[in-house]
C-alpha cells in the first residue's frame, strides 16, 4: 500500500529550515502509521527529495530503525538511481506502447503539450525528446509558456528545479516566446498528443472539446486524476487514446518498489538496470490494458480496462485467501 499525508502547510516561500523543522514535526506522528511492510510514503505535489530527506531523517531517528519506510531517498542513504525521472520516464514508455498497438505510431515527429513544470512534467518532455518528439508548450500554476519550434528543457530544468522561479522567468531568456496568463490555455494549444502532468481535475470539459477540435491522437495522464469523468468520457466516445493516470503514471510507485527491493536486500542496482525493469513493467502494463479493453469489446477505454484488471486482482486475491 501507499502511504498518503496531508497538511495545511504551504512550503511556498518558506526557508530550508523552516521545512525542516515542519517535517521532523509532522514525522513525531507519522511515524507511528508507516513501516516497510504496510505503508510507504513517497514525494507528491509540493514534496520531492528535499522533504523526503528531512522526513526519513526524523523517522530514523524516532524507530532507532535503517528501512525503506519512505521512498524517494537520497542516493547516498537508500535510494535509487531513476526515481526522480521514473514518473516521466514511465509516462512516455506507456505511451509509446500505446501508440504502437493502437495506432501503429509513435512519439517521434509529434508536437506535445506537457501541462506543470516539476518533476513528473520535466523528465515527461526529456523523454519525449528522447523519443524523437517535439515538446512546444508546458505551464505552473501561473501560466503557459509556447514555442512551436519546441522549448529549452534545460533552462525549464534549471528554474524549476535549482533556482525554483515562476515559469514566466523563461521569457528573460527566450523573448519571442509566447506567454498565457491562464495554466488551462495550454490545453487550447493545437498539438498531436498531450501529456497533463500537473495536477488534479486541470483538464475539464472545455479543455477536452478544444483539443479534440485540434485533432488530437492521444492523452496520456501523468499527474494524479488530472482529466475530469467528463473530459474522459468526451476522449472516448471520440476515440481519442486515453490512458488512465492509475496506469500511466504508475511509474514512480513502481520504482518505489524497486527501491524497497534495493533496501531490504542491501543493494544497488545501476540506472540502466533500473531503467530497464521500468521500461519492461510499464510496457506490459500498457499490453494488459489495451488486450483487456479488446476483451472487454470497448477498445478506446482504457480506464474501465485498467480497473477491471485491478478489481479481478485483487477479488482473486481475497477468495483465494479466504477473505
Amino acid at each position: 500500500g501507499g502511504g498518503k499525508g496531508g497538511s495545511d502547510f504551504n512550503p511556498k516561500g518558506k526557508s530550508d529550515t523552516e521545512i525542516l523543522r515542519f517535517c521532523q514535526a509532522f514525522m513525531t506522528e507519522l511515524y507511528k502509521y508507516i513501516g516497510p511492510n504496510f505503508d510507504i510514503p513517497a514525494g507528491d505535489l509540493g514534496v520531492g527529495g528535499r522533504e523526503i530527506g528531512f522526513m526519513f531523517g526524523a523517522y530514523k531517528k524516532l524507530r532507532n530503525d535503517f528501512s525503506g519506510a519512505l521512498t524517494g531517498k537520497g542516493l547516498s542513504f537508500g535510494g535509487s538511481l531513476v526515481r526522480t525521472e521514473a514518473t516521466g520516464y514511465g509516462l512516455c514508455y506507456f505511451a509509446q506502447k500505446t501508440l504502437e498497438l493502437m495506432k501503429n505510431d509513435s512519439i517521434k515527429g509529434k508536437k506535445c503539450l506537457v501541462s506543470g513544470s516539476g518533476n513528473v512534467a520535466i523528465y515527461t518532455a526529456y523523454k519525449i525528446k528522447e523519443y524523437g518528439g517535439t515538446v512546444i508548450a508546458m505551464s505552473d500554476s501561473n501560466g503557459v509558456i509556447y514555442d512551436e519550434l519546441g522549448l529549452d528543457l534545460d533552462l525549464i530544468k534549471d528554474l524549476k528545479e535549482n533556482k525554483r522561479e515562476r515559469i514566466k522567468k523563461y521569457l528573460d531568456y527566450h523573448k519571442d516566446t509566447k506567454y498565457f496568463e491562464n495554466s488551462k490555455d495550454i490545453w487550447t494549444i493545437k498539438c498531436d498528443l498531450a501529456f497533463p502532468c500537473a495536477t488534479q481535475n486541470e483538464l475539464d470539459l472545455d479543455s477536452a472539446k478544444a483539443l479534440i477540435k485540434n485533432n488530437v491522437i492521444g492523452v496520456f495522464e501523468g499527474a494524479n486524476m488530472p482529466s475530469t469523468l467528463d473530459a474522459i468520457d468526451l476522449f472516448i466516445k471520440n476515440k481519442v487514446i486515453f490512458t488512465p493516470g492509475k496506469a500511466s503514471n504508475a511509474g514512480g510507485v513502481l520504482t518505489s518498489g524497486l527501491e524497497m527491493s534495493q533496501n531490504a536486500s542491501h543493494i544497488s542496482w545501476s540506472f540502466e538496470e533500473v531503467d530497464s525493469k521500468l521500461k519492461t513493467i510499464m510496457q506490459n502494463m500498457a499490453v494488459s490494458i489495451i488486450h483487456k479493453a479488446i476483451q472487454l469489446n470497448d477498445e478506446y477505454n482504457l480506464l474501465k480496462a485498467a480497473n477491471v484488471i485491478a478489481f479481478e486482482k485483487v477479488a482473486d486475491a481475497m477468495i483465494k485467501e479466504g477473505i
